[in-house]
């Protein structure tokens, strides 16, 4: 059994937290709070990526 990567596993759900938090704004009607929370989410995402990229060039 593989072991699971807490850090990634911590991005990836904050990651999911911030376009769930996009949705509840878009209820909400918020055009800045939507923008924010949309571009934190494509921006952790981004990290999370590149974290990977490295991952797998250091192998």
């Amino acid at each position: 059994m593989k072991n699971i990567n807490g850090r990634m596993l911590l991005l990836s759900i904050l990651v999911v937290a911030m376009f769930i938090g996009a949705a509840i704004s878009i209820t909400y009607r918020n055009i800045w709070i939507i923008l924010l929370f949309i571009l934190l989410g494509f921006a952790v995402m981004g990290y999370g990526l590149s974290l990977k990229k490295k991952e797998r060039s250091d192998v």
